[in-house]
């Protein structure tokens, strides 16, 4: 089959990274005598003509190069389209990318991109709004909505921005929904995810993967912070999934479930994040698993 790639550079994304990212995207694919673009991302996300483009231009493969945010920002406007969908991962979590074993190093990411088959992976909705792996609510969107307006990005500044709105989070009250029953509980995060990868190798929820049909949804629930500090490193140590069957399921600390679809409502409108990025909360979070949404090509 034919190839042309059109390649998405986020140029704000690794910036340091991204001083080498064009030219070796360039020497590379030459090398492979494969045709192809090389376009940049805009601060609105906004690509109306992108379909268009891919029809018209008789395009492949886009190739996204930056982080999870850039990764949804682009995907979105890719769903029901035949598109094969790869990451050059050089944005601060990069967790997608880490989920599918997709390296950081940009030459062994190029030659999956030339040499890997792609495969169908599922997304989910927030409210209407797509979702490539992980969206959260409450402490961890906290650190997003803060990160985000940080002038310098990185692991470094994202440690230092988790660590200062630890020391002042407190809990929110929430009640979820799922398979027909609602439960109420005070909690400082609620985490759903498609990927086992919330960025940085940071894994709390093990049993997630990215084509199961399932999200993985954690709750973190009201503690002393020494005692969170505990239970989360607890859970990802053990990452057993539970079900509200149990009789002790609303009795633990971090509750670790999976479904297909569950409603949040966030009574004290706690902040949001999707795929890393700061979002709008809602007093209310419909949230459904769409199957089968894109291409991705992995490894």
């Amino acid at each position: 089959m034919n190839r042309k790639i059109l390649y998405f550079i986020n140029p704000v994304s690794g910036p340091k990274r991204n001083l080498l990212l064009e030219e070796v995207i360039i020497e590379k694919t030459l090398e492979q005598n494969i045709p192809f673009e090389i376009a940049f991302t805009n601060p609105a996300a906004d690509y109306p003509d992108l379909v268009d483009k891919i029809k018209r231009d008789g395009i492949t493969d886009i190739v996204i190069c930056g982080g999870d945010g850039t990764v949804n920002q682009v995907t979105s406007y890719l769903l029901n389209i035949n598109i094969n969908i790869g990451i050059i991962p050089v944005g601060s979590g990069n967790g997608l990318a880490l989920a599918a074993k997709i390296p950081r190093n940009i030459n062994k990411g190029l030659q999956i991109i030339f040499t890997a088959r792609p495969t169908f992976i599922d997304a989910f909705f927030i409210n209407e709004k797509f979702s490539c792996m992980l969206c959260g609510v409450g402490f961890d969107a906290q650190v997003a909505h803060d990160f985000s307006m940080q002038p310098k990005r990185g692991l470094t500044t994202y440690v230092t921005q988790s660590v200062k709105n630890f020391i002042k989070a407190e809990p929110y009250r929430f009640d979820i929904t799922h398979e027909g029953k609602t439960f109420s509980t005070e909690a400082y995060f609620i985490s759903v995810a498609n990927s086992n990868q919330f960025g940085n190798n940071f894994t709390i929820a093990p049993k997630a993967s990215l084509n199961d049909g399932l999200l993985d949804v954690i709750v973190v629930k009201k503690m002393s912070k020494a005692r969170m500090i505990w239970a989360v490193l607890k859970q990802i140590r053990s990452g057993e999934v539970g079900t509200q069957e149990e009789r002790n399921f609303h009795k633990k600390e971090v509750l670790y479930f999976q479904t297909d679809k569950l409603i949040i409502h966030n009574h004290q409108l706690a902040p949001l994040h999707i795929d890393g990025d700061p979002a709008e909360t809602s007093k209310k979070f419909k949230i459904e698993i769409l199957q089968k949404a894109f291409k991705l090509i992995m490894p």
